[in-house]
């Protein structure tokens, strides 16, 4: 599918842009957020909807988007929507048949934008749980990491079975502590997006991960991709509001210590063998 050049009016004007827009898009990697916003006044957002499709934590303040959004131009959570998966860009570039999901507390503005961004080779999936989403992008770029990591170490299909398993596990527990709203995680949002980024070849989480396991350092890493691996701001964040709220979660701590106290990944992936069941 073409894109229609004749309903598109691009400028490099950021305050026309917004001005001239009922949604606006955010889609930057969660690192860059706070300096792609600095130049965009409040009272351009006045009557906006946000739409975000960035699944990691605002670095440096340790928030999740939606919140730090929110906060920055006063719009509340009814204004704003979340892009989920399970999908990757790749595959919708090849038009491989893809299912989206856009949430929103306010299901009839969730359907509105599906309705608007269905395409033959792209199903849209309306949801009403728009944080649960939030937080389970950012947790499955995480187990992403570590799934990356083991393989990395020469770990199998085996074992890596077995962390998707207890990620699942911490995932829900995470959810329950956090927003306890009664949710079904085996919709496609949740475990869906999980899976898509812990096996599929396209998971730049998965991929980054498994050069950490290889023995590269973060930076090394980083400079080697040509992308941003969410996981990476995403754990640090996350590692703190679970120990905020007690919340066990033995995989996204080894990956924390792993690429923020530089603990080996071979010691640490051999005494979390010694906490997955």
């Amino acid at each position: 599918m073409q894109l229609r050049t004749d309903h598109v009016d691009p400028t490099a004007d950021l305050e026309e842009a917004i001005l001239a827009s009922d949604y606006i898009l955010f889609a930057v990697p969660s690192a860059y957020l706070e300096n792609t916003v600095a130049g965009i006044r409040p009272e351009w957002m006045e009557n906006k909807k946000l739409i975000l499709s960035i699944k990691g934590i605002v670095s440096g303040r340790r928030q999740i988007p939606s919140d730090f959004l929110g906060q920055q131009f006063g719009i509340g959570a009814d204004d704003q929507l979340v892009i989920g998966g399970p999908c990757h860009a790749e595959e919708i570039a090849l038009e491989r048949k893809t299912y989206m999901t856009v949430a929103s507390g306010q299901e009839a503005l969730a359907r509105s934008v599906a309705d608007s961004i269905t395409v033959p080779y792209v199903k849209t999936i309306v949801n009403t749980d728009p944080l649960g989403v939030e937080l389970c992008a950012i947790l499955k770029n995480i187990i992403g990491i570590a799934c990356g990591i083991a393989r990395g170490l020469n770990y199998g299909d085996n074992f890596q079975a077995v962390i998707v398993a207890n990620a699942m596990r911490e995932m829900r527990h995470f959810l329950r502590a956090a927003d306890p709203v009664e949710r079904d995680l085996t919709h496609s949002a949740y475990f869906g997006d999980l899976f898509v980024t812990a096996y599929s070849e396209f998971s730049r989480n998965r991929t980054f991960g498994q050069m950490i396991g290889r023995g590269y350092s973060v930076q090394s890493a980083q400079l080697q991709m040509s992308m941003v691996a969410e996981g990476y701001y995403g754990v640090e964040g996350i590692y703190e509001m679970a120990r905020r709220l007690k919340v066990e979660m033995p995989v996204v701590a080894a990956v924390y210590r792993i690429l923020y106290d530089r603990i080996s990944p071979f010691v640490e992936f051999r005494l979390l063998e010694n906490k997955l069941v």
